[in-house]
């Protein structure tokens, strides 16, 4: 499909009140992947607390640890969140993933007393690439509290692997890669469609 060709399938899809958001997830098995899900019509779910979004987080990355080589990168927003993972079973991890969403979304919505509230805006997982386009999107998912607003430096949002990876690779490291890789326009199209001020 032509960029143009995509624009207008989503525009339609869109008009039409189907998914626009939610490619299909092919199995290309073992490798890298960015995922990213948000939370229905990007209501602050997620935030509703700090505890809620500290509780999230520990679920995700023990769920992702369970089925992944390593993970890489992680950010958790009031209502979305980004993982950057290696795993060798793409279908497993999104069927995980999709039942994590289950049990999260009951257990808020009790909480909430919000019964039948739609959480999730489905999830989407991209394959890596390269290792330009790794580092690129490790770049993208530390600097989304600072996108967003959130934070003025990434190692200030307690909800990421952003101080862990400045730990990790030291802070002139990490300089050095957010040069030689920088995110420009990483997410626009994608990332942004719909969103409002995450």
């Amino acid at each position: 499909m032509s960029p143009r060709e995509r624009v207008d399938v989503l525009a339609l899809r869109k008009f039409q009140r189907r998914p626009w958001h939610r490619p299909p997830h092919l199995d290309l098995g073992s490798g890298y992947y960015h995922f990213s899900a948000a939370c229905f019509e990007h209501r602050p779910v997620i935030g509703e607390t700090p505890q809620r979004m500290a509780d999230f987080e520990a679920d995700l990355l023990n769920m992702a640890s369970g089925l992944s080589t390593d993970v890489h990168a992680w950010c958790i927003l009031p209502n979305h969140y980004h993982l950057l993972v290696e795993t060798a079973d793409l279908k497993d991890f999104v069927k995980a993933i999709g039942k994590l969403h289950g049990r999260k979304s009951y257990e808020w919505n009790g909480g909430d007393g919000k019964r039948g509230r739609k959480v999730w805006h489905h999830s989407s997982d991209r394959a890596i690439r390269s290792e330009r386009h790794f580092w690129v999107s490790m770049n993208y998912i530390h600097h989304n509290p600072v996108r967003h607003g959130y934070v003025d430096a990434w190692q200030d949002w307690p909800f990421s692997s952003a101080q862990r990876y400045l730990e990790d690779v030291g802070k002139e490291e990490a300089a050095k890669i957010w040069t030689e890789y920088p995110i420009r326009d990483y997410g626009k199209g994608w990332d942004d469609v719909g969103w409002q001020s995450c």
